[in-house]
């Protein structure tokens, strides 16, 4: 809803959200002035109470602007069916879902103006669309929420979604929080997460984290757990609030150094359990332990190859410190974890690589790295610190800068268009480009992502 100046009006969320006493006295004032309109007691409710929450400018109601009768265009056989299926079942109520039989906004005697969300009103739109049973404005709260989705609010939308029985949004959560789950674990809203949420993503088999990450977040989730139950953030109360959950966090899977470092010397566990863990690294015959000791899976990255071929010169495919660029679209959502890169021709050696990622000319992700080749026309991948999300059907340049043997491999006979499990990728020659890649030949034959 929108008034004069543009600005999202509150009001019909502030009186969906308003207590059942007070819009019941709201009911019972207009039914003492209106005792005698016996004939609108058959057409579906109008929320008059409405009209009392005004901006400085009137506006007008559905209600106000349509005559109270049947529309033209009303799916009368549905209507009719429907409400027989009531006598049937011996409901004298229309049932509450009687908005779900109209397809316009019209037709449902609702306020009609566009719709306007915003990222801190969405939820509790989303909130009042389900409690009043407005399927049309629940989706665009869905939509938007799906749409503003990133690594920086899955986990607290991973907890709405489930509250709200949206599963399509709860596999989008699940799938930015498993490919981006450093980022989702580091951010401020995993804090805010209840209980039951928290223990979910501690079982999650696809977590593509290290598990020092995830014992960390779960020591940050505690702590501010500790604030909202009014006890003293000491190391006691932080085990307790955490209870059984401590458990799902897979400390045994955690680099030995990882370990002793951090989680042998934060406290959180008993002389006991950190004797046993670091048996469990060393000794031959290891201890039984409480927490899960088997890796989690993460995810299997994917790899884009877009030459048919490669072959390299006897002039060498020089470098000199200039930009290899290429641009790509994909037709769904992915996670872009890095590049695979050729190497050395002519016996191994080793690369400097500085990778990028931009969007219009905005850096997404960049990194410098170092990688080993070995001679073979093999691809040798570099990550990203974190992987990128991509949004569907817009382009992206990738670029490097290599620094190493300049009698390197190249690809050729590039494609066009490539198609990768269920995700159809496109490429095009990017200006940034000033080392001779191209479409059709040249550097980063490929992409690896995860989807």
């Amino acid at each position: 809803m929108v008034d004069e100046k543009g600005k999202n009006m509150k009001c019909l969320t502030f009186f969906l959200m308003l207590p059942e006493t007070v819009k019941n006295r709201s009911k019972k004032s207009s039914k003492k002035g209106n005792s005698s309109s016996s004939s609108s007691s058959k057409l579906p409710p109008v929320c008059y109470e409405i009209i009392t929450l005004k901006t400085k400018k009137k506006k007008k109601m559905a209600a106000d602007i349509f005559p109270r009768k049947k529309p033209a265009n009303t799916n009368t056989t549905a209507v009719q069916q429907y409400h027989q299926q009531n006598l049937n079942n011996n409901n004298t109520i229309p049932a509450p879902n009687w908005q779900g039989l109209y397809p316009t906004i019209r037709e449902r005697y609702i306020y009609c103006d566009e719709i306007d969300l915003a990222a801190d009103t969405v939820l509790a739109t989303l909130y009042a669309a389900k409690k009043y049973i407005v399927p049309h404005l629940a989706r665009a709260c869905v939509n938007f929420l799906e749409t503003s989705l990133s690594a920086k609010n899955a986990c607290v939308l991973l907890s709405q979604s489930c509250l709200f029985e949206e599963p399509d949004l709860t596999q989008r959560c699940w799938e930015v929080i498993d490919a981006q789950a450093e980022l989702a674990l580091k951010s401020e809203g995993f804090c805010d997460i209840d209980f039951q949420t928290l223990e979910s993503i501690l079982r999650r088999e696809t977590l593509n984290a290290k598990e020092i990450v995830v014992f960390e977040a779960a020591l940050n989730w505690a702590e501010v757990e500790c604030q909202r139950q009014e006890l003293t953030a000491t190391i006691e109360n932080k085990r307790k609030v955490l209870g059984k959950a401590l458990y799902l966090i897979r400390i045994p899977t955690m680099a030995l150094d990882d370990f002793a470092n951090g989680a042998a010397q934060s406290g959180i566990l008993t002389l006991n359990e950190t004797n046993d863990i670091f048996l469990w690294y060393t000794a031959a015959k290891k201890p039984e332990l409480q927490f899960v000791s088997k890796p989690r899976k993460g995810l299997v990255p994917q790899r884009c190859h877009r030459f048919q071929s490669c072959a390299y010169r006897s002039n060498q495919w020089r470098y000199r410190g200039r930009c290899d660029s290429i641009q790509f679209a994909v037709d769904k959502r992915v996670f872009i974890a890095g590049f695979g890169l050729y190497g050395s021709s002519c016996g191994s050696a080793e690369y400097s690589a500085k990778i990028e990622l931009k969007r219009q000319g905005v850096i997404l992700g960049q990194n410098l790295s170092k990688y080993f080749s070995d001679g073979s026309s093999n691809t040798f991948p570099v990550w990203f610190e974190y992987p990128v999300q991509i949004e569907p059907d817009t382009f992206y340049t990738a670029s490097v800068i290599l620094d190493g043997n300049e009698l390197s491999y190249f690809g050729q006979e590039g494609m066009t268009e490539v198609q990768c499990g269920k995700v159809t990728v496109q490429f095009q020659c990017s200006s940034d480009s000033t080392n001779g890649t191209g479409v059709q030949g040249g550097q980063i034959p490929e992409l690896i992502f995860y989807a």
